[in-house]
């Protein structure tokens, strides 16, 4: 298993992207400024896609696991890569998400707690109606992890 970092043609990682934020220009508004890892376990499972959003906080804008491989710890090893790649470099590790039950989860398990919410963050920002899980997304949900 290895972790690395991709500089160029993030682009080419695009299907794998849309799986966390379906709206193409939605990606396009950080993947440039953004610094972009993909874990490669005989083929690339998972990826993540980080910024410097000020103040010490570091945010997670994109992360996908490929459905095949999904429940198999690879989200929660890159987070974890992650988050000690950026220790004292930054103090909070942060990522947004819709009120989901697949999501929320997922990252309380990896040590994050919510903060607080933008409201209508996803019927503002997307052309479309998102939902997962059967649940529209409303809300953006801000959770936070210390580093």
């Amino acid at each position: 298993m290895e972790i690395k970092e991709v500089k160029e043609n993030k682009k080419r990682f695009l299907p794998l992207l849309l799986l966390a934020d379906e709206q193409e220009d939605m990606i396009d508004r950080y993947l440039d400024r953004g610094t972009m890892y993909v874990l490669d376990d005989d083929g690339v499972k998972c990826e993540c896609v980080v910024t410097d959003e000020g103040e010490g906080v570091l945010e997670i804008k994109n992360i996908a696991v490929e459905p095949a491989d999904q429940g198999k710890g690879y989200g929660k090893i890159l987070i974890d890569f992650v988050a000690m790649k950026y220790k004292g470099k930054y103090s909070i590790l942060q990522v947004g998400t819709g009120e989901s039950p697949l999501t929320i989860p997922f990252y309380e398990k990896c040590g994050f707690v919510r903060s607080h919410s933008i409201k209508n963050f996803f019927t503002d920002h997307y052309n479309h109606p998102i939902y997962e899980s059967g649940i529209q997304l409303v809300d953006m949900i801000i959770l936070r992890r210390k580093l």
